[in-house]
């Protein structure tokens, strides 16, 4: 504990030496948990050898179990076990600079993952299997001294010089790692994040900024929107910062426009003049009145049109011509009222929060359907007001669901399986109280040919929570999804029945939003 009658300076010094022990004890609890995990996976593999059929189904009910036990995503989970294995096998050195506190959780990631190329060399026989106690000797050593940024790109080099790759070979296996991932930052706003090659990612940001650049510097090129009216001549078209001015309309005493006036249509000067004028109009075009410059941050630009790029334009030949007809796919929910624009209140893009009301009566007016939804008091979907027998359940089910119904899970239900949670070949109904979406993942650990030793069941609560059932005999409830609560301004009047308006969107333009 600080003391806090010691001097400034004093107290500085023992916060630091106090945050330090504490991460290092942090480091101690996640060397153990390294360590159960190890443990773990050792059974898991002897239960795999005795049914090797289950491999694949074994593994998965791990992971699914640990994942609900943790409430940790189920990627985490499968990164952690995998790690866990590797320090618990390969590592020795390190996970005893683990175990100690002297590197973190982080380092050993990092070591773990660069191992692969040695580790891959020496199953091809093309290195001696002492490299990898070579290598792991180099990593722990740099490792206990500096960061794990560091330590990513010195194991990176360290490997690569072991396993005797060149550079080709380790940006060409590098290259299948690309993904695309979207995480949330809150406010409406999303953090898009890919990852592909480097020299693509720096000709796709210099296009972004060579584009902003001239939208910034010639605001003149974009295309006018709406017409608008100038004290000084009657616009043709144009927007509010860029329109054009009919040059007969201009003021008579500039050298742009000049019209004789009807009293001198008999005098030769004056229709000299005036066809003189309409020849200098035919050379020089027409005026182009330019108002305030573009407002918009250079790094607001970029955004703006990599959004419009991405949402418009169509994919290259390479890619198939199959992927034309594809369009994105969003859902929104918003307040009856809020749509036709007799209050403000925020809509609410399904699975990730508050949306723009503005935004979502643009979206609306592009939609394809609509479904509308009743809520109960505490926001739950209770019902649809469509009628055809199937269909109703599905957009019900995808409006309650969201994504899949297994605890923790986030795959957006359009991504995912509707299943029967008591399996209809075994007397379950077709219905809303049966059916739940499902990722293909946690479909399969429902599967009635999977030993009883490793698989999942689950029942679904008249609230729509799934209870699900691990082998360990551990339940994990999944709730339904609470929607958005749209609070009123005013009491409704007695026509309106109660309830929200949903309506799934295709997106196919591409203005920023």
């Amino acid at each position: 504990m600080i003391d806090d009658a010691l001097p400034d300076i004093e107290q500085q010094a023992v916060l630091l030496d106090e945050w330090v022990r504490a991460r290092r004890q942090i480091a101690v609890w996640e060397a153990k948990a390294a360590d159960l995990l190890a443990r773990r996976a050792v059974l898991a593999e002897q239960d795999a050898v005795a049914a090797p059929q289950h491999r694949e189904t074994i593994w998965r009910s791990m992971i699914a179990e640990y994942s609900a036990a943790g409430h940790v995503a189920k990627g985490t989970v499968e990164h952690a076990f995998t790690d866990a294995r590797a320090l618990h096998a390969d590592f020795p050195a390190l996970q005893e600079s683990f175990q100690a506190g002297t590197v973190t959780a982080a380092h050993v990631r990092e070591v773990v993952r660069a191992a692969f190329p040695v580790t891959q060399a020496i199953l091809d026989g093309t290195v001696e299997a002492g490299m990898l106690a070579l290598f792991e000797a180099a990593a722990v050593e740099f490792a206990e001294a500096e960061t794990p940024a560091r330590t990513r790109a010195y194991v990176r080099q360290v490997a690569a010089a072991l396993a005797g790759q060149t550079v080709v070979e380790r940006h060409t296996a590098a290259a299948e790692e690309r993904t695309v991932t979207l995480r949330s930052v809150g406010d409406g706003l999303a953090l898009l994040q890919a990852i592909i090659p480097e020299y693509l990612a720096e000709a796709i940001l210099d296009r972004l900024t060579q584009m902003a650049r001239h939208q910034k510097t010639h605001p003149e090129h974009r295309e006018p929107a709406a017409p608008v009216h100038e004290p000084d001549g009657e616009v043709i078209f144009g927007e509010s910062d860029t329109f054009t001015v009919d040059p007969f309309e201009a003021d008579p005493g500039s050298a742009d426009g000049w019209v004789p006036e009807a009293s001198d249509a008999d005098d030769p000067d004056a229709v000299n003049a005036y066809w003189d004028a309409v020849e200098h109009l035919l050379a020089t075009g027409p005026v182009i009145e330019q108002g305030p410059g573009e407002e918009r941050t250079l790094d607001q630009l970029r955004a703006d049109l990599f959004t419009d790029l991405l949402l418009t334009s169509t994919p290259s030949e390479t890619q198939g011509t199959g992927l034309d007809g594809i369009t994105a796919r969003i859902q929104v929910t918003i307040a009856a009222t809020t749509l036709t624009g007799a209050d403000d209140r925020p809509a609410e893009l399904d699975g990730h929060g508050p949306l723009h009301p503005n935004i979502a009566r643009d979206l609306a007016g592009r939609c394809t359907g609509w479904t509308r939804l009743f809520l109960t008091p505490t926001g739950l979907v209770t019902e649809t007001d469509t009628y055809t027998p199937t269909e109703p359940m599905r957009r019900f089910l995808r409006a309650r669901d969201e994504h899949c119904r297994f605890t923790g899970c986030r795959r957006p239900a359009h991504q995912c399986d509707l299943d029967h949670t008591h399996d209809w070949a075994q007397g379950g109904t077709t219905s809303v109280a049966n059916l739940a979406h499902l990722c293909r993942a946690h479909h399969t650990l429902k599967h009635p040919d999977i030993p009883d030793t490793h698989r999942w069941t689950a029942r679904q609560l008249p609230d729509g929570t799934l209870e699900w059932t691990s082998p360990l005999g551990r339940t994990y409830p999944d709730r339904a999804p609470r929607r958005v609560m749209f609070v009123p301004t005013s009491p409704p009047e007695p026509a309106e029945p109660p309830g929200h308006w949903h309506h799934s969107e295709s997106a196919t333009t591409g203005a920023p939003f």
